[in-house]
Order: C-alpha cells, then sequence, then structure tokens
C-alpha cells in the first residue's frame, strides 16, 4: 500500500494543485476561474486535492491550446456544477481514424490519452453534466463517482479508443453514460457501476460505432416505474449504426415493473434492418424487466451462456430481425424471487434465418405459449429444455420452413391435464421430430 501512496504524492507533486491558484475547496467559493488557470497553465496534470469545489462553468480541457492534460484526484475531492452543461470538457481536433496512419503529429504530441481520475462530480443545477468528451484519442476515464447530474458522462461528435472503467455513475436525473451522435471506434465500458439513472444506464443514440465492449458491470435500474420506457443498456441506431462489439460478465436487472422497459434494447432502422448486430450476449445475469431483452430491426447477435429471471412480458422479444442465435441460457424462476405476473416467455415474430439451441425455460406463467416464432422463416429449434410452464410449450404460427427436433417438454405439476406440447398452426415446409414431451403435438 505504500508504493501507491508515495506514487500519489510525487504526481501530485508536479501537477498544477488547484489550490495554488486560488481554489478555495470550501463548497462555498466559486472556484470556477482558479481550476482553469491550473488547467491552462501548462503544466499538463490538474491535482484536486481533498476538498469540495464548487464551478458555475464547464472546465476546458482544451488539448489542442494546452497539450497532453489530464485532471485527478486521490478519491477525496468533489467538483459540484452549479452551473449549467459539463462540469468538465474535454476536446481535441482528432477528425480520423484509429490508425495510426490517420493520426496527426499534432494529435500524437499534444492531444493523445487525455486522463480523468480519481474524484467525484456532483450537480448543483437541473442542466448540469459530468463530462463531455469531443474530438479525442485514448480519453481513459476512471475511479470517478458522478452523480446528482443530468447526465454522467457524455460522449459526441468523433472519438476513438476510448476506455472507461471503475466509474460509478449513480443516481442521475437523466442517462448514465451517453453516446450521442458519435462517431467512434473501439469504446471499453468495464468493471464499472451505472445504475438508478432515471433515462437509461449505457444508452446509444444516432451515432456510428464500431466495437463497443460493455464487460464485468453492475447495471441497474436506470428506469422509471410510470416514467417513459427506458433501458439499462439502449443501443438506438435509428439514424446510425452500431456493429462489432460484446455484453459479457455482467448484471443486468431491475425495474420489472416499469412498464416497457427492458434490460437489453436494439432498435434498428424499420427498412435497414442490418444497422445493429454482429454483437454477441454472453454470460451475464439478466433479469427483473419487463422484456429482460428486445431486438427490433436486428441482425447477427449471439445470444449464449446468460442466466434469466423474472421476464415480466419477455425473456427475449425478437421483432423484424434476422441471424438471430439464442444458445444454452438457462430461463429460470426461482422460488425465492417469486412474482405472480411474470411470463418468462421467449417470442419471435416477422423473423428469419435463426436457431435456438440447447436453451432452457423453466416455469413460464400466463403466457400462449413458452417459446413463439410467429410469422416467420427458416428456423432450426433443436435441444430445447420447457419445463413446468403454462400455456403451450413451443408454438409455430404461421411459420415456414422450420424444424423442431431433440426437445424435452414436461409439465410436472399434478394439476396439469390435457396439455399440447408443441402446435404448428400453418406454414409450409415444416418438421418436427424426436421429441420427447408429455402432450399433444398439434398440426394444423
Amino acid at each position: 500500500m505504500l508504493l501507491p501512496l508515495l506514487l500519489i504524492t510525487a504526481v501530485a507533486a508536479l501537477a498544477a494543485n488547484v489550490r495554488e491558484f486560488g481554489a478555495r475547496g470550501d463548497g462555498k467559493a466559486d472556484d470556477t476561474a482558479a481550476i482553469q488557470k491550473a488547467a491552462d497553465a501548462g503544466k499538463g496534470a490538474v491535482f484536486l486535492p481533498r476538498g469540495g469545489y464548487r464551478i458555475t462553468k464547464p472546465i476546458r480541457l482544451d488539448l489542442t491550446r494546452n497539450g497532453p492534460l489530464g485532471i485527478h484526484g486521490d478519491g477525496t475531492a468533489t467538483i459540484v456544477m452549479a452551473g449549467e452543461g459539463p462540469a468538465i470538457l474535454v476536446t481535441g481536433s482528432h477528425k480520423k481514424s484509429a490508425d495510426p496512419k490517420g493520426v496527426t503529429e499534432l494529435t500524437a504530441e499534444r492531444e493523445r490519452a487525455p486522463l480523468i481520475d480519481g474524484f467525484a462530480i456532483k450537480g448543483a443545477n437541473a442542466a448540469a453534466d459530468g463530462i463531455r468528451v469531443e474530438g479525442t484519442i485514448h480519453a481513459v476515464f476512471s475511479r470517478l463517482y458522478l452523480s446528482k447530474l443530468r447526465n454522467g458522462l457524455v460522449l459526441t461528435g468523433l472519438n476513438r479508443n476510448v476506455l472507461v472503467s471503475d466509474v460509478n455513475v449513480y443516481d442521475n436525473d437523466g442517462i448514465g453514460i451517453l453516446l450521442d451522435k458519435l462517431n467512434l471506434h473501439q469504446v471499453n465500458i468495464v468493471n464499472s457501476h451505472v445504475s438508478y439513472n432515471k433515462l437509461g444506464g449505457i444508452v446509444v443514440r444516432q451515432s456510428e460505432i464500431r466495437n463497443l465492449q460493455i464487460g464485468s458491470c453492475d447495471i441497474e435500474a436506470n428506469m422509471m416505474v410510470g416514467g417513459e420506457p427506458a433501458a439499462n443498456i439502449l443501443f438506438d441506431t435509428r439514424g446510425g449504426s452500431i456493429r462489432e462489439g460484446a455484453i459479457t460478465g455482467s448484471s443486468i436487472q431491475h425495474y420489472g415493473r416499469a412498464k416497457g422497459s427492458a434490460n437489453i434494447r436494439f432498435i434498428g432502422e424499420v427498412n435497414a434492418p442490418r444497422k445493429v448486430g454482429f454483437f454477441s450476449i454472453g454470460d451475464n445475469m439478466i433479469s427483473d424487466a419487463d422484456l429482460n431483452i428486445h431486438l427490433k430491426h436486428a441482425r447477427g447477435v449471439n445470444i449464449t451462456g446468460n442466466t434469466f429471471a423474472l421476464g415480466f412480458s419477455y425473456n427475449l422479444l425478437v421483432e423484424n430481425s434476422s441471424n438471430i442465435t439464442v444458445g444454452s441460457n438457462t430461463m429460470d424462476q426461482n422460488p425465492d424471487y417469486d412474482q405472480p405476473d411474470f411470463r418468462n416467455t421467449v417470442q419471435f415474430e416477422d423473423s428469419s434465418d435463426s436457431q435456438i439451441l440447447g436453451l432452457l425455460i423453466n416455469r413460464s406463467r400466463k403466457a400462449e405459449a413458452a417459446l413463439i416464432i410467429r410469422r416467420s422463416h427458416h428456423f432450426r429449434i433443436a435441444d430445447t429444455t420447457v419445463l413446468d410452464s403454462d400455456g403451450i410449450g413451443i408454438l409455430l404460427d404461421r411459420v415456414d420452413w422450420t424444424r423442431v427436433s431433440g426437445c424435452l417438454i414436461h409439465d410436472r405439476r399434478p394439476e396439469s391435464r390435457d396439455r399440447v406440447a408443441i402446435r404448428v398452426a400453418g406454414g409450409v415446409r415444416n418438421q418436427v421430430e424426436s421429441n420427447l414431451v408429455e402432450g399433444k403435438i398439434v398440426v394444423e
């Protein structure tokens, strides 16, 4: 523990300490001008010692003008944004890709890798944001606490190779991490806690994004009961596109009573269903939302290795999508968390070229069927298990060129009677074979 402390002390000694530029840090005085002077002093690093630093205008970290620049603390400082806009505005001039051939000498020498680390930002104005970032490459955001703001961290314009780690974005009136009108390649959001942000957790809208990784995070309750539908993770590509990425190893959950809200939601363009996809959703714990996962106009999404519970309307709803693989996920309802009105169902509508392999659905409730494929074609459903569920086990409704094989469907409850295990209603070129079921197989 001694070495990190000595390192922090040494870095602080070389940095522009805001107290030396007149900042009071008493939570009352307006420290805007003093902190801005420290940022413009040419030392590069700005250090925030312990205290509360009230500001009324954004602190501008102008990389083009000031060269390599960052602002950091030792975890004991809080910036209180009493004005409108971001508490910290980070800007550069990078306009190209992350390929080294496209990085100018100005960017490589003066604008690379701004570091924002080790302090808190709290809002004291309804229009206060935490951090806003434009035109950067290799920006790093770590060990931050962003709370009581409108939006926590906002990335916009063109950015490349962004790292967000060990950040708490908590209890904000808007969105936790917002990627808005953004052109970005390579962004990692890891080891972070994003929760109780009323309008969404991690939200992407009207952006062009490639290589987005979300991993080892706790993302929960980023929606309001009685409010407009929101999502813990929302990719809205109407007016943009998102491809190449993964959501892995995270806990994504709450609130099931927020009608229309989702844990994970992808929304693509109606007439361009390929704009959101080429994505993996794996090894997460996903629970307690009206829709646990919702895909609309998506293409190329692999959902495997997740544990689902408490999907109040759906565990998975897929609409107008293609090339979706649902693998060996567990969709359970543990009696310890039992609630009376969950459904825990899986439904595909108007979709194609997809497969459901090795899925377990246990205790679907009050639904027409545990697994529904409707107005769709070219599906393979294999080695899927449906246990102790209300309604039909697997329903194919106006489905073509679909095969159901190797599935196990059994209701072990003593009150179950005269069950329909599999129903095929309409459609052509469908095949149902080699399934082990209790109840009838009905082909209409």
